[in-house]
């Protein structure tokens, strides 16, 4: 288990929006979408979704998913689990950890069970 990386603070993130962790800074071909839940949340999702070229961090958010843009599919935040078509593979889900002021993404670790 890996300390985490800091990706950035929680004033950087409104409620209900989304930014992208680009890959240089992830270590993987996707970047990751950090997600702060209109419900005060933190969640983290690979940004491209399942069904087509599309950005995540650009979609819609309400309570723990979010819609993608492109064609709507939706995607639960907490798992990364498909909810409606037309997507059909769920996405991956990474730990998102607040300490203090600053959040840390843990790359291809799952998120805990709540």
């Amino acid at each position: 288990m890996t300390d985490g990386i800091k990706v950035a603070s929680i004033d950087d993130v409104e409620e209900g929006e989304a930014i992208v962790i680009e890959p240089d800074v992830v270590g993987q071909d996707d970047g990751i979408a950090l997600f702060h839940s209109d419900n005060g949340a933190w969640y983290a999702l690979d940004d491209t979704c399942t069904h087509a070229d599309a950005s995540l961090a650009d979609g819609w958010i309400e309570d723990d998913e979010v819609e993608c843009p492109m064609h709507t599919a939706r995607f639960c935040m907490r798992t990364g689990k498909v909810l409606c078509m037309p997507a059909t593979e769920d996405t991956r889900a990474h730990k998102v950890e607040v300490r203090g002021d600053d959040v840390y993404l843990f790359p291809g670790e799952a998120p805990e069970e709540e």
